[in-house]
């Protein structure tokens, strides 16, 4: 008899194919490829799970990311703190908790020896190459509409770490031992009753609208036909007194003595409390598939309602906290701190909690503020102190020059003609301890030997390694370790180019100040050297030509104020550190 009667059933859940079709390069999610689609629409159609889904995200990014070092490391907390925004943060949260997954695109610098940028991409836009012959995932594609990659033709996009591209997707799952390209959701098992939620939802709105507002049973008396003929005519039926949002009607077939066709209302006297009853257990498994002990975190009041329930909160909190938010943290601080490494930074991460109303306290908060002030005063003074070095235009010297000789800037140095003097006596010297016997004259060949295949530079250095050595200090370190060197004529230009005051740079509390005299300014233990070069020899004994940015031309331009000696000379070969004063700007007033 069961077979005879047909009726409306809750829809069916299946667990999500992944596809790897011989068509494509891509691997599919779902029968059609929509199952990101699939678990948006729950998320759409369910209140409790939408709440949760949403409150967790904002447990999860807490108070925003920070680092343990921060105080220690300021330079690189800075860095990483531009690099991952709260609206990337934010996005990335919500993505892992509702999909299982999240990604980020990675944007390198022209030389490729940094990360510049780094932003969220929507994950369920993305999927997976399939995997090379060792099991590793080298690209992703990405398609605004995976429903139609004739019209949306599907990117290729490398994989972080797989390729030399300008950008590259960073991709973020939970490991499952048969989930080899994609992460399921946490509730994965709770969905059928999201479903189910939502099923409720639009019968109830169904109900309301519908002139069928009791069950309907149809009789058909006149023979049992076959299978097939039973769901045809069963169609026809339904499709005639229901709506498309719901199907209230039973349609029953039997040998009844009597071949006319009934229509009886069936009345449920209790749909209420059975609708009731169904409502309350899809709360309850969407709340234990999510790994919730008490709805009131997330504002869903408990059969006790929302008073003396403090012990109960406090609890639930910190069973999810360390259930569930502290581990998901951990797997995107691991994800963030990889793509710092690419940036030299290592920094130890972690997202700031954000805790119930009934945890916090005006001390808490008051000093959070500050904190946070700090930071972004910190931020704002590192990109000052980045454009500082940026404005100072040095190079490094082209492959038409030997360095001969270096000595730290001093007062009491020698002329630069003195200096070239004895630099050529002492290239003499050597020469002739070098040579044996047998020294060829070359009378035709041209004498050069003049100013001109000289070259007078400047270096930063450090007469004390100090590893609280400002920004400014340490990024004119790493240049000067890669050969950068400046013309006298470049430091001034930066001095008077650069507005220290709206930059906010932190030297001298934005005091204008010149940096051939002040260097890094109060305790800078650094230094400015002198650099000779001159102009190496052709094989034929002739000089190479100055193709350089140091050419002729660019030293006779110094200004007048540093001939013969540049101005500030007798402070600029002093670090400011061992000075009495220990550097303070002349405008200082003790």
């Amino acid at each position: 008899m069961s077979n005879n009667i047909h009726s409306v059933k809750l829809s069916s859940f299946e667990t999500p194919e992944v596809i790897e079709d011989n068509r494509e390069d891509w691997v599919e999610f779902g029968k059609n490829n929509d199952f990101f689609n699939f678990i948006l629409d729950r998320y759409k159609g369910s209140t409790t799970n939408a709440t949760i889904i949403n409150n967790t995200s904002k447990l999860v990014y807490g108070r925003g990311l920070s680092s343990v070092d921060a105080s220690r490391k300021p330079n690189e907390y800075a860095t990483m703190k531009a690099l991952f925004s709260k609206k990337t943060l934010k996005a990335l949260t919500l993505d892992y908790k509702m999909l299982g997954n999240c990604a980020l695109q990675i944007i390198y610098s022209k030389d490729r020896k940094k990360v510049k940028e780094v932003h969220h991409i929507p994950v369920n836009l993305l999927r997976p190459e399939k995997c090379n012959s060792e099991g590793v995932i080298e690209a992703y594609y990405f398609c605004n509409d995976w429903s139609d990659t004739k019209k949306f033709v599907p990117e290729r996009i490398s994989a972080f770490g797989q390729s030399k591209s300008p950008i590259e997707i960073y991709y973020i799952k939970p490991y499952s031992v048969d989930m080899k390209y994609f992460g399921l959701p946490d509730y994965f098992s709770s969905i059928p009753y999201a479903r189910l939620e939502e099923d409720i939802s639009k019968y109830l709105i169904s109900e309301v609208n519908s002139s069928f507002a009791s069950r309907t049973l149809v009789n058909l008396n006149n023979g049992i036909p076959d299978e097939a003929s039973q769901f045809e005519i069963k169609n026809k039926i339904v499709s005639s007194l229901t709506g498309t949002d719901g199907q209230k009607v039973i349609v029953a077939f039997n040998n009844g003595q009597e071949n006319a066709t009934t229509i009886e209302s069936l009345a449920v006297a209790d749909a209420p409390d059975l609708y009731n009853s169904l409502s309350l257990e899809c709360e309850k498994k969407i709340l234990v598939g999510h790994n919730i002990t008490s709805p009131l975190m997330f504002g869903i009041s408990s059969k006790n309602g929302f008073s003396s329930n403090s012990e109960e909160l406090t609890n639930s909190y910190v069973l999810y906290n360390n259930m569930y938010i502290l581990p998901v943290q951990d797997v995107l601080t691991d994800a963030f701190e990889e793509i710092l490494s690419y940036n030299d930074i290592a920094l130890e991460l972690f997202f700031k909690t954000l805790k119930p109303l009934e945890f916090t306290d005006k001390e808490d908060r008051g000093q959070e503020k500050e904190k946070e002030e700090e930071e972004t005063k910190l931020s704002s003074q590192k990109k000052a102190e980045d454009d500082l070095v940026e404005s100072l235009e040095g190079g490094v010297m082209s492959d038409e020059f030997e360095l001969v000789d270096s000595r730290e800037f001093n007062n009491d140095n020698e002329s630069l003609e003195d200096w070239i003097e004895a630099t050529e006596k002492k290239d003499k010297k050597s020469l002739l301890e070098k040579l044996s016997s047998v020294v060829k004259s070359r009378p035709s060949a041209k004498s050069q030997l003049d100013k001109s295949i000289y070259k007078v530079r400047y270096k930063y250095n450090a007469k004390y390694n100090k590893p609280e050595s400002r920004n400014f200090c340490k990024q004119m370190m790493t240049r000067s370790a890669n050969g950068v060197v400046y013309r006298l004529e470049d430091i001034d230009k930066a001095t008077r180019e650069m507005n220290f005051k709206s930059a906010g740079l932190p030297m001298h509390n934005g005091q204008n100040f010149d940096l051939f005299k002040f260097k890094g300014g109060l305790n800078c233990s650094h230094f400015w050297s002198e650099e000779l070069y001159k102009r190496k020899k052709n094989k034929d004994g002739s000089y190479k030509e100055d193709k350089a940015l140091s050419s002729n031309e660019e030293v006779e331009s110094i200004p007048k104020s540093y001939e013969p000696k540049p101005r500030g000379r007798q402070r600029a070969e002093k670090v400011e550190s061992d000075r009495a004063d220990k550097g303070h700007h002349p405008n200082y007033k003790r």
